[in-house]
């Protein structure tokens, strides 16, 4: 079972990494991702040996290949003719390198896949682990887009570097230098010849890259813009066809179409150039030194095997210079990925010293048995502002008796919902105290403290799963009897049933094959299957209609049966029977009472409810 997958803003959030972007401290960022390595050094020891091996054996070959030749030729120019039983041993030779080789290749690449696999997975489990101990304020700064970047897109980067472009570096730099050194062993004026075109390719090279990296980035930027505008035209195509904007959706769509289709064909028309050019220089490089050797060939300074092996180095050169350039490159981008993957890492966490004590070991917290726990809350002069110079509540006083039900009602920006933000602690208080049967919220664990709320959201969270193991979500060690107990309590069980698969039904991935008010309801069974002392309820029956939300009402009355319950609604309607309302204006309590005082007050509450009641 699998959480929705949560929407980014349009437009906004990275797209994943993109080619040329560079991190603001390679040589940190690059040490630090060599930290990660560090406890598998050995086997990187190996795979650079076996890398290595890999390489020299590939390189020897074609020399092998050309004493091949050479005794082929001596054999076809002397009367004793070709030595079969001396050119079967070269051969026999030759494919042993080649075995070897390809073994050699073979381990080392399974040794590499291993070892960033096991560093990839000790990544994404401490991005995973540090998402846990972030706090709230964290996420309400952050994008889901951008968030879903780091853990995935960026952690991706990471991997495809650890697992083929650092053994393809140490293939490349392995190949040119023993490459180099085969030339010269063969002959030197040869050696020069082909290399005189090499700062030509590099030159190519650099163009080609610095060229394409702007168009990359528009590629990426653009593609971004398409999946974003996609995404929301068809999570939105029932409004879109009700106002008759598909023209307009088709002119936005063409128009960021039209810029993908230019940076992606310019980016990929320039980058295909690369190995093209860097081949016509190279092939430059192979008529001068054919020509050469020809000479020499008939000079008798190097043999005809001589000047096959080094043509086949010659041939063999710019490839891996072509990928040295290609992977330092990559390189940088992965510092960039790597480096915003340990900037989340490194994000403050959630101030735990309530949970852990100064020397780090745990602090005796509080128990709290949830059997035994009345249900008292009380506010202590509470101020708290998610900006220290501007508090949003200021001097919150009140005292919440066992089994209350407390109903907090107020204009958008009161600070209605962050009283239920501070009772969970996920934000701690600029002032004052919150107390639980006579103890400081602080004094337990936050784990502890949590599982004494239940809530119901107005933003309704589902799973892709079953029905059964959504409601069971309350409790995961709940029977299945109890789950249906829990679905009738919340008025849900009816619907279940009259599904083919019942209990068993399938939630898609955006629950679109349930209506909103079934969604809701399922989040109340969840609620009632936790069977929490103190009940959170924010804005629970706006998305329902009339007939549900008298069924939900129902329900809540049981529900909140010798409970305390705290009750965020609009709909003042719905709070008519709270033991006690709460009327909050710009984070201060304006007045409280019952439903009825409130309305003989003739106050604030009054004007509100009344207004309410001539719209409906």
């Amino acid at each position: 079972m699998r959480p929705k997958r949560r929407k980014g803003p349009g437009g906004g959030g990275p797209h994943g990494m993109m080619p040329g972007e560079k991190a603001k401290d390679f040589k940190g960022t690059m040490k630090t991702l060599l930290s990660y390595l560090r406890p598998h050094s050995l086997a990187v020891a190996v795979v650079f040996i076996f890398a290595i091996a890999s390489t020299i054996f590939s390189i020897v070959s074609p020399t092998i290949l050309g004493n091949a030749t050479d005794e082929v030729v001596k054999g076809l120019m002397s009367k004793a003719g070709i030595d079969f039983t001396a050119l079967l041993k070269i051969l026999i030779f030759l494919i042993v390198l080649y075995g070897l080789s390809f073994i050699f290749s073979t381990v080392q690449g399974y040794i590499m896949a291993g070892v960033s696999q096991k560093v990839i997975y000790n990544l994404r489990r401490a991005m995973s682990e540090k998402m846990d101990r972030l706090p709230l304020k964290y996420f309400d700064s952050k994008t889901h887009g951008e968030i879903q970047s780091r853990v995935v897109n960026d952690i991706e980067t990471v991997n495809q570097t650890l697992s083929q472009s650092l053994t393809q570096m140490i293939t490349s730099v392995t190949t040119i230098i023993g490459i180099l050194v085969m030339m010269i062993r063969i002959n030197l004026l040869m050696t020069i010849t082909a290399l005189v075109v090499l700062p030509l390719s590099m030159l190519i090279i650099r163009l080609i890259i610095g060229k394409t990296q702007g168009h990359f980035k528009n590629q990426q930027k653009y593609l971004g813009e398409v999946n974003s505008h996609v995404e929301e035209m068809y999570t939105g195509h029932t409004i879109v066809k009700a106002f008759n904007q598909e023209a307009n959706s088709e002119e936005i769509f063409d128009h960021y179409n039209e810029k993908l289709y230019e940076s992606a064909w310019k980016s990929q028309f320039l980058s295909g150039l690369m190995m093209p050019l860097t081949n016509f220089v190279g092939n430059l490089a192979y008529v001068a030194v054919c020509i050469l050797g020809g000479h020499l060939a008939l000079k008798g300074t190097v043999t005809i095997g001589n000047i096959q092996a080094f043509i086949q180095y010659v041939r063999s050169f710019n490839q891996p210079v072509a990928q040295v350039a290609n992977v330092a490159n990559l390189l940088q981008s992965t510092a960039a990925a790597a480096e915003r993957v340990f900037e989340f890492i490194a994000e403050d966490e959630e101030d735990i010293s309530a949970d852990v004590a100064a020397d780090g070991s745990s602090k005796n917290t509080l128990p709290l048995n949830r059997d035994i726990l009345r249900g008292e809350v009380t506010f202590e002069h509470v101020g708290f502002g998610y900006n220290d110079d501007e508090l949003i509540i200021k001097d919150f006083n009140f005292n919440v008796k066992p089994g209350q039900r407390i109903a907090i009602v107020g204009p958008t920006g009161a600070g209605k919902t962050t009283i239920v933000k501070l009772l969970l602690r996920f934000y701690e208080l600029n002032q004052g105290r919150i107390m639980v049967d006579g103890h400081d919220i602080k004094d337990y664990s936050r784990k502890d403290l949590r599982s004494i709320f239940g809530m119901v959201l107005q933003d309704t969270w589902l799973f892709s799963g079953t029905v059964r193991e959504n409601i069971r979500y309350g409790k995961m060690t709940a029977t299945d009897q109890e789950v249906e107990e829990a679905a009738k309590a919340a008025h849900i069980h009816h619907f279940i049933k009259t599904q083919p698969k019942g209990y068993d039904m399938e939630i898609n991935e955006e629950a679109t094959n349930i209506s909103q008010g079934q969604k809701q309801l399922l989040t109340i069974a969840r609620a009632i299957l936790a069977d929490t002392p103190i009940m959170i309820l924010d804005e629970a029956t706006s998305s329902v209609d009339t007939r549900t939300e008298t069924q939900i009402q129902q329900a809540m009355a049981n529900l909140m049966e010798n409970r305390t319950s705290f009750i965020i609604a609009h709909r003042l309607s719905t709070i008519r029977d709270a033991d006690m309302i709460l009327v909050m204006n710009h984070g201060d309590i304006i007045e409280q009472g019952t439903h009825e005082d409130l309305l003989a007050k003739d106050g604030f509450y009054a004007n509100l409810y009344n207004s309410q009641f001539h719209e409906e």
